[in-house]
């Protein structure tokens, strides 16, 4: 396995490359892993934008199985995923999917944040290998260091946060802890048109309830 510090140091040479295949495939041999898939969870309930980064994984499963991981990923609650963040987890993998026999039927997700990037690192491995949570650990923080490097990889596209100056102002108010009806009397509009901006707001940032909506727009800096 590769040693710490020339882990380092070789990753540090693959930034200079320019290319983020290259150190992600680093950071997957680092962690022992057969292979990797590296998505934004934050860009998945845009269907526009495609939310897998770079994946080495040599079978059709990066639109099937892997979506469904980000799935899961994308509808944690903002509290767990403050509490998750860098800390490996594993999940069975249904034999219905179909892996090679050789890959383990777990799979390691590493949830983590670069910039206001949210990310996920998915790592399948042999059904023989040896799990360092040490390793996994460093790999999540290299994982987070390295995809920071690429402003490509990480920048907010502005669909994500293209709310309308009412929808912001709104927004204002609900983390004021204002309700509905107190929104509408201080704005002087209706309490319906009140809602449907809300709505529209939970749409765009993908959320599921209003404090995720607050909390999506003070991460990309809205409010």
């Amino acid at each position: 396995m590769i040693a710490r510090g020339a882990f380092i140091q070789d990753l540090e040479t693959k930034e200079s490359c320019g290319h983020i295949t290259g150190g992600m495939d680093l950071v997957s041999a680092y962690a022992g892993a057969r292979c990797y898939l590296l998505a934004r969870t934050d860009l998945y309930q845009d269907r526009h934008h495609d939310f897998i980064v770079t994946s080495n994984w040599p079978f059709d499963l990066v639109r099937t199985f892997g979506a469904t991981l980000v799935d899961t990923q994308a509808r944690t609650s903002e509290i767990r995923r403050c509490l998750q963040a860098f800390e490996p987890s594993f999940q069975d993998i249904d034999r219905s999917v179909g892996l090679p026999d050789e890959f383990s039927q777990r799979v390691c997700l590493i949830p983590y944040n670069a910039g206001h990037a949210r990310m996920v690192l998915a790592l399948l491995f042999s059904k023989d290998a040896f799990l360092s949570h040490d390793r996994l650990r460093d790999v999540a923080l290299a994982a987070a260091y390295y995809t920071s490097r690429f402003p490509e990889v990480v920048s907010t596209n502005d669909t994500l946060s293209d709310l309308t100056d009412r929808e912001v102002e709104c927004l204002s108010w609900i983390g004021e802890g204002k309700t509905s009806d107190e929104i509408a009397l201080i704005i002087g509009i209706s309490r319906n048109t009140v809602n449907n901006y809300i709505t529209s707001i939970m749409n765009k940032t993908g959320a599921k309830t209003r404090s995720e909506a607050v909390a999506f727009a003070v991460r990309q800096r809205i409010i």
